[in-house]
């Protein structure tokens, strides 16, 4: 019998996946702009799949519950952050995600 592995789950590689796209996309930032609005934004999306994996490693349900909650308030703000970095033309088009 195979036990389920935190990297079979889909929402943590796309979170993960995601947490390294917007990585990749701040480091290319100027100071200012590094410091105000992409410090706050690799932040919100690495805790996405951070909760994630910590919610898996509990054993109790509502343990369990609360961190995905937790991820998916990390969601919601990162969703804010990346509406905040196009609208300060700090992503073009194709690199906002949408």
């Amino acid at each position: 019998m195979k036990y389920l592995q935190l990297n079979d789950i889909d929402c943590y590689k796309r979170s993960l996946a995601l947490s390294n796209y917007v990585w990749n996309l701040v480091i290319t930032w100027d100071q200012f702009a590094k410091k105000t609005v992409g410090e706050q934004f690799v932040r919100a999306t690495d805790s996405i799949s951070a909760n994630i994996a910590e919610g898996f490693g509990r054993y109790g349900k509502k343990d369990k519950i609360k961190f995905y909650y937790y991820s998916f308030g990390s969601l919601k703000e990162s969703l804010d952050w990346n509406e905040k970095s196009k609208i300060r033309k700090l992503l073009d088009t194709n690199e906002h995600v949408s």
